[in-house]
């Protein structure tokens, strides 16, 4: 079935294409009973707007783009909703792609993005993207930009962020506390910047507390996965049987740690505490309940989008817009993994 334009409805009815839009519109200068006999031809004979004229016409298409490493991952999927739901209520839909920790692929979806003229773009950038030729792009072409959790801080753009060594260095402090002496932490990749200010935030704990740091103490994922916490964990024994605290850049890794100790019956807490970051569902489930650092990705979502949208309608409107950074808080959730009895 073909397209019904604002052309067949005037020539059906007689007036101009002019009246019939502004009729569609409800413009004042247009009876109501030409409106409404506008109006019931239009749903009669199943009339759309055609998007591509509005968005040339107004230079705005009412899409933006969401740029994450990974849909599934509990963190991200919690923003991802939150930001989709803040878009709706503002008229606008999300084209969600995912990187999968490529920084190849997340080349190519801003490219795509870019090319598909959205109004704006929000990214988490991959583990891999140590490049930002392509998020200059973004920002040489005007194009309103945010950057979440992991990014990159020589980019000018807003971002949205957590205090990563800060949250870092009060988990690891939480362990010292509960009487942890030797103290692993299972760190990220090398390359993301959460990975390298949760590390530094470790390195700042230990020294503040005089505990010497070990680089033989630091394993570093390469994927940050569940199997990578049962590999380390394993390594980890077998490397160090005194360990007593261990503090994982993901609950994710963490719950690999707590199953390796659970099936070998390490103890958690009396022999090894264990603290997580993200607070994922999966951490109120186990047993012991994982200890972790509470990251709010609900509140990320949607002052990532409102970031978004106050940066679009500056654009809009012709108005200067300044980059701006809002670092939420953060929080220890203490649980059973880390309470030393």
């Amino acid at each position: 079935m073909k397209d019904i334009t604002l052309k067949e409805i005037a020539t059906k009815l007689g007036i101009s294409i002019t009246t019939v839009s502004k009729a569609l519109k409800n413009y004042p200068d247009v009876s109501a009973k030409t409106k409404q006999a506008v109006i019931d031809l239009a749903q009669n004979l199943h009339y759309t707007p055609n998007s591509f004229a509005v968005n040339l016409r107004t230079k705005e298409s009412k899409t933006i783009g969401l740029i994450i490493p990974e849909v599934v991952h509990h963190f991200f999927s919690n923003v991802v909703n939150a930001l989709i739901d803040e878009a709706e209520k503002n008229g606008y839909l999300v084209i969600i792609l995912q990187s999968n920790e490529s920084l190849a692929l997340e080349k190519k979806q801003v490219e795509l993005l870019i090319k598909k003229r959205v109004d704006g773009i929000i990214i988490s950038l991959s583990n891999e993207s140590n490049n930002d030729d392509h998020l200059k792009e973004i920002i040489n072409r005007n194009i309103p930009f945010v950057m979440f959790d992991k990014i990159n801080k020589l980019i000018t753009c807003s971002k949205v962020i957590i205090d990563d060594q800060k949250a870092a260095f009060n988990a690891v402090q939480h362990l010292i506390d509960n009487g942890c002496k030797k103290i692993v932490h299972i760190r990220g990749p090398l390359n993301p910047q959460n990975a390298i200010d949760r590390y530094i935030g470790y390195k700042k704990a230990l020294e503040k507390n005089n505990i010497p740091f070990d680089t033989k103490l630091v394993y570093t994922c390469e994927t940050v996965t569940f199997q990578e916490g049962i590999d380390f964990a394993k390594q980890i024994i077998k490397d160090h049987p005194d360990v007593d605290g261990i503090f994982a850049i993901t609950d994710l890794v963490a719950v690999g740690v707590l199953s390796y100790f659970n099936d070998n019956k390490i103890k958690v807490p009396q022999q090894v505490a264990v603290i997580g970051f993200s607070n994922w569902f999966m951490s109120q489930v186990l047993t012991p309940k994982l200890s972790t650092v509470d990251q709010p990705s609900h509140e990320m979502g949607i002052e990532s989008f409102n970031l978004l949208l106050e940066e679009m309608n500056c654009h809009k409107e012709g108005i200067p817009f300044t980059p701006r950074t809002i670092e939420l808080d953060t929080s220890i959730i203490i649980r059973e993994s880390s309470i030393k009895i």
